[in-house]
């Protein structure tokens, strides 16, 4: 296992829609395992394939933020397939370091996917789980938490991630 580096704003790689799994394979395996370190290290609460650099759709989710092992979640080719209620609560992204703002999603959702081990799952979720599994699936998509923002909100997200970006190239 390795924890993996985390892509950040404005990387493209964020953008690129993922593909679908064809096959579980040891590669899958290994990644679904780095993800799963990189999300704790960081430390998240969820991490899309694409936010480590991988075009696939694979996520991972962690609503206990470590602490009951039966709540980590690993899915493969996820689906929504229906949404119910909404609520707004604040959000942050591993991809988008220091930004954390109140975005509205579904209260429920429910979610047909594999399991790493190939079994085809559905989860019904609500409250946290739902609002980071819609997160993770917005990721493979190539959808970001600034694309829930409004305009004026959206544009001052992005001058604050510019001048972050700028300030880290100038150190370096």
């Amino acid at each position: 296992m390795a924890v993996r580096p985390i892509l950040i704003y404005p990387d493209p790689g964020l953008r690129r829609k993922a593909k679908q799994v064809q096959g579980i394979t040891e590669e899958v395996f290994a990644l679904v395992r780095d993800m799963l370190e990189t999300m704790r290290a960081a430390p998240g609460i969820g991490l899309a394939a694409p936010q480590v650099g991988v075009g696939l759709r694979v996520i991972v989710a962690d609503p206990s933020s470590g602490e009951d092992p039966k709540a980590v979640l690993a899915l493969i080719n996820p689906v929504i397939l229906s949404t119910e209620g909404s609520s707004v609560a604040e959000e942050g992204c591993l991809s988008l370091p220091e930004v954390s703002e109140e975005v509205e999603r579904a209260e429920r959702v429910t979610v047909q996917a594999e399991s790493p081990d190939g079994r085809k799952v559905e989860v019904e979720a609500e409250g946290l789980l739902a609002r980071i599994l819609q997160h993770e699936v917005d990721h493979l998509d190539g959808t970001l938490l600034i694309d829930h923002l409004n305009g004026v909100k959206r544009e001052l997200v992005e001058q604050k991630l510019r001048k972050r970006q700028r300030e880290a190239v100038e150190a370096s």
